[in-house]
């Protein structure tokens, strides 16, 4: 990937070359909660616009596919590093070695329709593991919403040309300092904004696990209070590129997995046992399935509680 410097409002490009085909869209998608996310644009020109923050500070990236490959433009102090991280963000890391598709028909065809997807790894594990404690336990609707309404006013203006609805997502001092009234009138109660405060206070340590091997970053993750396997699996899919990551306690993804394998709805036993055969790409077996079954699979159950924000 080679990098240029422009005078265009100080932007950063390069172009990413990736060695085996990489569809934005699809291997992004995880990353992006809910299209009102003002953290991701996905545009109609088929670019995708990101802001987020860096060890360096606060940086936007604009990624589109051309011929020639993926042209990447950054903005803001921390544009250098949001340039070399795309890479690892378009699964330059991710192994397919050892996947086997064709253990099942499902699957397999899946696979063959998606071939650009990839499990991304953004490096930013508190960008991931904000959004991903306030979907604990209440509908992904007002998860979505909570996270909206608190970038929107806690985040700031993304650098650079980018859309002006985006913002950077707040740090982990700026978490810290949200009021108390803040997190209510988005719907989030205590127990869930006292984890998102517990990790914020514990930010440098989750970071460096980014750095780390997986079974460790995950004991550092499983050190706050109010963050469980679930959550783990959530942050580790998407920030650590954990493509063996399977989030054990989610009602829908166990039926989903049975639904699509099967034809019978199951428990999260019964789901560990169906995805043994992938042991080490569970992951990109349930990215594949959310992809192409999600839409068709039956509903089953009561669903989770809804938010209720003050006003």
């Amino acid at each position: 990937m080679t990098t240029t410097a422009t005078d265009d409002q100080a932007r950063l490009a390069s172009v990413y070359r990736p060695a085996a085909p990489v569809d934005l869209r699809l291997t992004l998608g995880p990353l992006r909660r809910g299209a009102g996310d003002p953290v991701w644009v996905f545009a109609g020109d088929g670019g995708v616009w990101q802001a987020t923050t860096t060890a360096d500070g606060p940086a936007t990236r604009h990624l589109v596919r051309r011929s020639d490959g993926i042209h990447v433009s950054a903005w803001g102090p921390g544009a250098e590093r949001a340039l070399a991280g795309v890479p690892d963000l378009l699964g330059a890391g991710d192994d397919p070695t050892g996947f086997d598709a064709a253990r099942h028909p499902v699957v397999r065809d899946a696979h063959r329709r998606l071939p650009g997807l990839r499990i991304p790894r953004s490096g930013n594990v508190l960008e991931a593991l904000v959004p991903a404690v306030l979907e604990q336990r209440v509908v992904g609707l007002d998860a979505k919403a909570a996270w909206r309404r608190l970038v929107l006013q806690h985040g700031t203006p993304a650098p650079g040309p980018a859309p002006a609805t985006m913002r950077v997502p707040p740090t982990a001092e700026v978490w810290r300092a949200v009021p108390v009234w803040d997190w209510r009138r988005a719907g989030v109660e205590e127990q869930r904004a006292g984890t998102v405060l517990r990790a914020a206070a514990v930010a440098r340590r989750l970071q460096e696990g980014a750095h780390l091997p997986l079974d460790e970053a995950r004991r550092r993750l499983l050190t706050v209070r109010g963050i469980g396997p679930w959550t783990v699996a959530e942050i580790a899919s998407r920030a650590l590129g954990d493509a063996d990551a399977v989030s054990v306690g989610d009602f829908h993804l166990a039926h989903l997995v049975g639904w699509a394998l099967t034809g019978r709805r199951t428990d999260d036993p019964g789901m560990l046992t169906l995805l043994e055969p992938w042991a080490g790409h569970r992951q990109r077996v349930i990215r594949l399935l959310e992809l192409t079954q999600a839409a068709n699979a039956p509903r089953f159950g009561p669903r989770a509680p809804r938010a209720r924000p003050l006003r």
